[in-house]
């Protein structure tokens, strides 16, 4: 590997294995809207989102941290407005009081907040308007959660992303593939992605405990772990399902995430960690798997996209199921056989939005990649052009992008109608 596309590596994984608190975008609205009180100056005393459907379908349901279990648009944007700190980036409501969160709530009372919908081609879309002392503020945010595109005072442009007016400035991504991903986790020297990882361990495996222990949601990991017998695989599954629950039912521990998604981080890295404790593999051996997995995710997500109607715990376990291949010795072959025969299986979850309920799909998903696994461990794989399986694996994971990009198009807007229905 040219120390050129190992450094170009190195960027990807620091932009995007950034902490975030609670679900990614009610929390870009909470940073939008801290942003927009910037602008102004003051307080608003009017405020309007204007949201894409896949934003509209990701925070309906989930619960926003540091709000006392509020849930929905209007409180992540009142609760940025009222008590965040946009220097936060995407922890912005780390900064939420007692007092500015009853300023908020009080503020939602009066009915001053709007929602409205953005019929936008772009999934990550929203507008974040307000109104204080006579003057106007806007700030719209695309493509990425805290992608600033423009900021409007009165209606004038103040600034505008002159440099990325589309999508955010980043790493090359085009250099991403199975093969130098493998290469890259193999070569690159720890030093250079410890730090990073030791984040990933120690916030992501925080809130799995949280989750293992509180009371969020169903509880889902103390059911796993009552209901299974005792094993690795489902040790795996209650520790990582139990800390998406926690996420999603307004627990404040930040997570480090993944392609914009804490579940997709969680997923793609709290199933690593488990196997790794469990079978006494060493830290260093662990970092690397870590490394392998991440990018796995990266390089699956740059086909979908940060938002669609395809669940992203597919892809997060489908990397973590190969981590676990490459953590066991497994060649090359291998450890393709494991995406192909993961993507054989279930490419047809669908993103239905943020929501308890996601912790049980990520379950779901780890299952089905550890099945994945253990047939590739054993030299079974399902062939090329059965079903939409392609003769490279590399082939198969852009295919499989297609289809949540392009093909759920009109699933994700069904979706969203039920929904509002």
């Amino acid at each position: 590997m040219t120390k050129d596309i190992a450094e170009t590596y190195i960027a990807i994984l620091t932009e995007e294995l950034v902490p975030a608190m609670g679900c990614t975008e009610p929390i870009a609205l909470s940073y939008a809207a801290a942003r927009l009180v910037e602008i102004l100056g003051k307080r608003p005393e009017k405020l309007n989102a204007r949201c894409s459907g896949n934003i509209i379908k990701n925070v309906r349901c989930v619960q926003i941290p540091s709000s006392g279990g509020m849930t929905g648009i209007e409180a992540a944007v009142a609760l940025g407005a009222f008590g965040g700190d946009a220097n936060r980036g995407m922890e912005v409501l780390s900064a939420v009081t007692e007092e500015s969160r009853a300023e908020a709530e009080a503020f939602l009372l009066k009915g001053d907040c709007k929602v409205e919908f953005l019929d936008s081609d772009i999934p990550l879309h929203f507008i974040i308007e307000g109104e204080a002392g006579g003057h106007t503020a806007g700030v719209e945010v695309r493509y990425d959660h805290t992608n600033i595109v423009e900021i409007q005072k009165d209606g004038q442009p103040v600034w505008k992303n002159e440099a990325s007016p589309e999508k955010p400035a980043r790493a090359d991504r085009s250099a991403l593939n199975l093969e130098a991903i493998k290469d890259f986790a193999d070569t690159v020297p720890l030093e250079k992605v410890e730090e990073l990882f030791e984040q990933v361990i120690r916030m992501n495996m925080d809130i799995a405990y949280e989750g293992m222990s509180g009371s969020y949601g169903l509880g889902i990991g103390r059911v796993l772990r009552e209901a299974y017998p005792e094993s690795c695989l489902t040790r795996m599954k209650a520790y990582t399902a139990a800390a998406s629950e926690a996420r999603m039912d307004g627990c404040d521990m930040p997570v480090v995430i993944n392609s914009g998604s804490g579940n997709q981080g969680i997923a793609s890295t709290v199933p690593v960690i488990v196997y790794c404790r469990e079978n006494a593999i060493g830290r260093q051996r662990m970092v690397r798997a870590l490394t392998f997995s991440s990018l796995l995710t990266i390089y699956q997500k740059e086909f979908i996209g940060k938002l669609s109607a395809f669940c992203g715990a597919v892809s997060a376990c489908c990397a973590s199921g190969a981590a676990i291949t490459y953590l066991r010795g497994g060649s090359t072959e291998q450890i393709k056989a494991t995406i192909d025969n993961t993507l054989a299986n279930i490419p047809g979850i669908i993103c239905d939005g943020a929501k308890i309920s996601c912790a049980a799909k990520i379950a779901s998903s780890l299952d089905a990649a550890m099945m994945a696994h253990e047939l590739a461990m054993r030299g079974k794989a399902y062939q090329a052009y059965t079903g939409i399986l392609q003769q490279n694996t590399g082939e198969t994971i852009s295919c499989v992008g297609y289809i949540g990009r392009i093909g759920m198009k009109q699933t994700d807007k069904e979706i969203l109608n039920m929904m509002l229905k």
